[in-house]
């Protein structure tokens, strides 16, 4: 008689019976990820999984199965590789409301310190694309913003805005790249936010976004194009943020329509 596999208990958020097919034919290297899974939730965040040898033993797999095993949870952002310190687990995923809200007031809800670093603060000419995107003419200046998004010093997203340069021509002079932009267009320019249309998708980054945010170029990325209008429906900033899939997600609270 075949053996079955032992399916873990189903936990909220997971997969209706860890994911496992009612035939109960299943590749052996989910089977050593539905348990890699429990013995993450014995341990303690940051704690060191145990060596590779010792894991393939207790599972009765080839150390090559459990690394495909690691590899899948290390892409959900359950594991986390640590060069000179091995396969660790992962702190929670942080969240951020799809909503008018600044990436600071969102990190410091979850008692996060937020932080930016500069990458480049420009004037371009806008294209046709950018150009409808902001009622702007094709070949009008916009200030573009590019700034490496930090999470308690740790590197997660990559973010640039466009911005009409005619709309905010002081914006270089009052504006600190280190700071919400949000706050500084709000509390020193005047502008009053009125709604914003949003699309996301997952995409891999290029080699230079990868650089950038320090993560390999293989993992899932989350990719939000934004476009805000103030209160009189004009819009006032096109923006382009890309997050690490295995450190960030994002929330929505709904209700009926009408």
């Amino acid at each position: 008689m075949a053996v079955q596999p032992q399916i873990p208990p189903h936990r909220a958020g997971r997969p209706v019976r860890a994911g496992i097919p009612e035939h109960g034919r299943i590749p052996r290297y989910y089977e050593a990820k539905a348990r890699l899974l429990e013995l993450v939730e014995e341990l303690a965040e940051d704690a060191a999984l145990p060596p590779e040898r010792e894991l393939a033993e207790r599972f009765g797999v080839s150390r090559m199965t459990l690394r495909q095993a690691v590899d899948d949870l290390v892409l959900d952002g359950v594991l986390r590789r640590r060069r000179g310190s091995g396969t660790r687990v992962a702190p929670p995923k942080l969240s951020h409301p799809l909503a008018l809200a600044s990436y600071t007031e969102g990190m410091r809800s979850q008692g996060v310190r937020p932080g930016r670093t500069l990458v480049t603060m420009e004037r371009l000419a806008c294209d046709d694309g950018l150009a409808a995107d902001l009622a702007l003419r094709p070949g009008e200046p916009v200030l573009h913003i590019e700034r490496v998004l930090l999470a308690d010093d740790e590197r997660v997203g990559l973010e640039s805005t466009y911005l009409p340069e005619r709309r905010f021509p002081d914006l270089e002079r009052v504006f600190d790249p280190a700071e919400s932009l949000y706050a500084c267009l709000q509390q020193r320019l005047g502008v009053v936010f009125g709604e914003a249309e949003e699309r996301i998708e997952t995409v891999l980054a290029t080699p230079r976004e990868a650089l950038l945010i320090g993560n390999n170029p293989k993992l899932p990325m989350l990719l939000l194009h934004r476009v805000s209008r103030d209160t009189d429906g004009v819009p006032f900033e096109r923006v382009r943020s890309l997050y690490r899939g295995d450190r960030y997600s994002f929330v929505a609270r709904l209700s009926p329509s009408g």
